[in-house]
């Protein structure tokens, strides 16, 4: 995995989260909670069939990969821009269940396009991004390799 960019991140809007055993949250989710940590963010529809094929059991590998290690923090939000009615908040508790993925979820419904996807200019779903600890964006795309994303995290955080 190559740096692609280096822009501060943006502070999530997502409001709707449930934590890593499916329970909701009374206080949304933000990146200054994770200062001084990588953070991989998933962007993911219900609908969408390359995030089930792809996508997710990717995060999977990653967050497996790392598994205790509290220098990395995985979030999967799903990010809807299109199929509201398909792609709704109970659908991430579904879906982390599903992979198994021990991770907070958030739902970011916006207003006919997420607030992720305004604020870190995604392109759709599945969607990568990975935030350094210095909250600077490195990477943001639609496919990972995760092998070389699996290097790049381990080494980072020597």
């Amino acid at each position: 995995m190559e740096e692609q960019m280096n822009t501060k991140a943006p502070e999530l809007r997502v409001e709707r989260w449930i934590d890593a055993n499916g329970n909701e949250l009374t206080q949304p989710i933000r990146l200054s909670d994770y200062h001084d940590k990588y953070k991989i963010i998933y962007c993911f529809q219900h609908w969408c069939p390359g995030c089930h094929s792809v996508g997710l059991p990717s995060l999977k590998k990653l967050v497996d990969a790392f598994e205790g290690n509290e220098k990395v923090v995985f979030l999967a939000v799903q990010t809807v821009f299109e199929g509201s009615q398909a792609n709704t908040y109970d659908k991430i508790l579904e879906t982390q269940k599903k992979y198994e993925l021990k991770i907070p979820f958030g739902h970011d419904p916006g207003n006919g396009r997420s607030t992720i996807m305004e604020d870190f200019q995604t392109g759709g779903t599945p969607w990568y991004i990975v935030i350094d600890k210095a909250d600077n964006v490195v990477f943001a795309d639609f496919h990972i390799n995760v092998d070389g994303a699996i290097g790049y995290l381990t080494e980072s955080i020597k």
